[in-house]
């Protein structure tokens, strides 16, 4: 059976598209530092002082409709 791909049914580029143009987008979390007002941290993760207050791994993609987040991305945090 042939992999099939989400972006391969109308219903959901229509959808894609409908989100694009109302200014949906995911919120970044790979590599940034932590932040309140954008992430919540489910854990922390003894990961030296480098990666201290920096996002280790996202478990749940966050999105904001412009500036306003409607749904915070959910975290790993280094401590």
């Amino acid at each position: 059976m042939p992999h099939i791909t989400i972006h391969a049914f109308p219903f959901t580029r229509k959808f894609l598209g409908f989100l694009e143009q109302n200014k949906v987008t995911a919120i970044e979390t790979e590599g940034k530092d932590f932040s309140t007002d954008e992430h919540e941290a489910i854990t922390t993760f003894a990961a030296g002082e480098d990666k201290k207050g920096k996002i280790i791994d996202c478990t749940q993609k966050g999105y904001k409709l412009g500036e306003k987040v409607i749904r915070f991305a959910k975290v790993v945090v280094g401590e």
